[in-house]
């Protein structure tokens, strides 16, 4: 089997039991730094061999590990800090594994995109993990204008020295939102901040703009519905003529279709029908 095993983002109380007994059990560990693992590891005296899988050899080695877990050796996939495969180095051995028909076992853990979103206090009904965006500003904004749009909270992650320029290109195009931000998050000077973007680069709020980011962005609002009665009217009769549909079903299709309240359609609908 291959395990995904998520390993602290910072401080290592937060491992969990289950993980430390899989890393004790298996083979072999897939680590992308081995010194990192290693510091890891010995921490909780773990003696199971390390093997290296970062991104600069990562297509290299998946078809010969995907050998060995087919042969009976069990594996276990973790990265620097955090979830495998989540704007780390896995997802091409995970889908190999999966194409070979070898078990895929996911261990939950620390993952500082969740933990970021859990504390933001946005909405986490429906949300956007983008991750890293691009390096070069044209690509950055082009990425960003492309998410304007979306009604969903986003998340990203950033590196040192482009926290600033980031925010900056944020508040041009998604506007002046209000944010959450993540610094150095279970560690000792862990910063967790909520302003508006605008607050970030005049204040200073952080104390420091070193370390690794978590970015958390408001959902823009939707815009407010401007259908008339009239309107509403007219989208539940061709509704009602196309289909043999209840009161309750209707206001609840037209209210989707014109962002009008399902209980104003209703009124409206109850009155057509009597």
């Amino acid at each position: 089997m291959l395990y995904v095993v998520p390993t602290p983002i910072g401080n290592l109380e937060d491992i969990t039991l289950r993980a430390l007994r899989v890393l004790k059990e298996v083979s072999v560990v897939l680590a992308e730094d081995t010194r990192t693992s290693r510091r890891l590891l010995d921490h909780f005296d773990i003696k199971t061999p390390l093997r290296a899988f970062h991104a600069f050899n990562e297509h290299a080695v998946v078809e010969r590990v995907v050998d060995e877990l087919a042969s009976g050796v069990d594996m276990a996939l973790v990265s620097d800090a955090g979830t495998p495969g989540i704007s780390d180095p896995g997802q091409s051995l995970v889908e190999a594994a999966h194409a070979a028909g070898i078990r895929v076992v996911p261990v939950p853990g620390p993952c500082a995109a969740v933990a970021a979103l859990g504390v933001s206090g946005f909405s986490s009904d429906s949300f956007l993990f983008y991750g890293f965006l691009p390096a070069k500003p044209a690509a950055k904004e082009r990425e960003l204008a492309n998410l304007k749009a979306c009604r969903q909270t986003l998340i990203f992650y950033e590196a040192p020295g482009r926290f600033a320029d980031t925010l900056t290109r944020m508040k041009q195009t998604l506007g002046d939102r209000e944010i959450v931000v993540g610094r150095e998050m279970t560690k000792v000077h862990e910063e967790i901040r909520r302003a508006r973007i605008s607050e970030f680069l005049e204040n200073r709020i952080l104390g420091a703009e070193k370390g690794e980011f978590v970015i958390v962005v408001r959902a823009e609002e939707a815009p407010k519905c401007v259908a008339t009665d009239e309107d509403i009217e007219e989208a539940l009769k061709r509704l009602f003529a196309a289909e043999d549909c209840s009161v309750r079903d209707a206001a609840d299709q037209v209210s989707r279709q014109t962002g009008a309240s399902r209980k104003r359609v209703y009124s409206v609908a109850v009155k057509l029908r009597t």
